[in-house]
């Protein structure tokens, strides 16, 4: 596909339209008059290179929650629709004062493949996808000429699949860390000061997650998997990598129980785990993910119980000391991390207070920074 793209769409870009669900003002073109917004701009970034925007995009679309939390992030309307609205975990927003978002008229993009049609019914101004997340993992249904013919007849794409390394197709081009995917989108939005207010926000937070680490040989070993509730006994493992689905492990330190062992990623094997296997190693703390839709409560009635009933699981150290949670998302933005990194510190180090001002964050979203 080529290197150089250029936004073709017959009708530029469409006026009006309301902020709905999120507690900000989005910079809405029908409403503005500056020249600096309405100017033609390009932005670039791999694999899809140089993009032209004619204006700044009102509807969008994206693949999964770690854009769609970047997009909320800089004071955007939530997207039109998003690859599986189900693992676009909006509860986080609870967290935040003033910030929520209603996916409930969300268009699902994936339905038992890809149907290139649901594209031009969304009918948006920009789609935050990795064409190559589409012709790679879905080549029977999207083939690069649907893309061309997407992009011509609707709007660009401008993605990386940032959440996982474990592509094969991703290896010819480089993967981006949140922040840098994140200040890739703000300038598609022309939102670069709500970005860099949200780096102030980030570099204080890590610093105050530095200081709740302890030393490296203080450092429990976590499991990660992804559980199913009616398949408990098999699960996928996940070694800690450097997408950014792993960040909040990463940047709290812990060791990964897998990592010297003979399990391999979910990714490049489509292996499982049991509980025998879980048993030789015996990680001092069990992360399932595909959990994210439970309360705390919820998931120790659903999942936990089931382990505590079973002859082998319950001799797991893990669940013998009530330490099996929740494992965060897939998809992580700059809001959801900041939530689940601090959650994810209680959970591994007992940490109890707050390591983000929520009150800025919610201001940064609605427009003071």
């Amino acid at each position: 596909m080529s290197e150089n793209r250029t936004w073709t769409r017959r009708n530029v870009l469409r006026t009006g339209g309301a902020m709905a669900g999120v507690g900000a003002t989005a910079g809405c073109l029908g409403s503005l008059g500056s020249s600096d917004r309405e100017a033609a701009y390009t932005v670039s970034m791999p694999p899809v290179g140089e993009v032209e925007f004619p204006g700044v995009p009102e509807t969008w679309v994206t693949n999964n929650g770690s854009w769609a939390d970047m997009g909320v992030a800089l004071g955007q309307d939530p997207p039109e629709g998003v690859w599986l609205p189900s693992r676009y975990h909006t509860q986080y927003y609870d967290e935040i004062p003033d910030v929520s978002v209603d996916k409930s008229g969300m268009t699902r993009i994936s339905d038992d493949g890809v149907d290139p049609e649901t594209f031009y019914e969304m009918d948006g101004d920009v789609h935050v996808i990795d064409p190559n997340f589409l012709t790679n993992r879905f080549g029977d249904d999207v083939t690069e000429s649907d893309v061309e013919d997407i992009e011509n007849d609707i709007a660009p794409f401008f993605g990386n699949s940032i959440f996982s390394t474990g592509y094969s197709w991703h290896e010819d081009y480089p993967y981006l860390s949140l922040y840098e995917a994140f200040e890739k989108l703000a300038e598609v939005f022309q939102e670069n000061e709500r970005y860099e207010a949200f780096v102030e926000v980030h570099d204080e937070f890590q610093s105050n997650v530095e200081e709740v680490v302890p030393a490296e040989d203080e450092r429990p070993e976590v499991a990660i998997m992804w559980a199913v509730e009616s398949e408990m006994g098999s699960f996928s493992p996940y070694l800690i990598g450097e997408g950014t689905s792993f960040k909040q492990w990463r940047d709290l330190g812990v060791e990964d129980a897998f990592a010297n062992t003979d399990v391999r990623d979910f990714h490049s094997t489509r292996g499982a785990v049991d509980y025998e296997t879980l048993l030789e190693i015996d990680p001092e703390i069990i992360l399932f993910r595909g959990q994210e839709a439970k309360t705390a409560e919820e998931f120790q009635d659903a999942i936990v119980s089931q382990m505590e009933d079973d002859d082998t699981a319950r001799e797991l150290t893990a669940v013998q000391n009530g330490s099996v949670y929740r494992g965060g998302p897939l998809y992580q933005g700059p809001i959801t991390n900041l939530v689940v990194t601090e959650r994810a510190a209680e959970q591994v180090y007992g940490v109890e207070t707050e390591l983000f001002d929520r009150q800025r964050v919610g201001d940064i979203v609605n427009g003071d920074f």
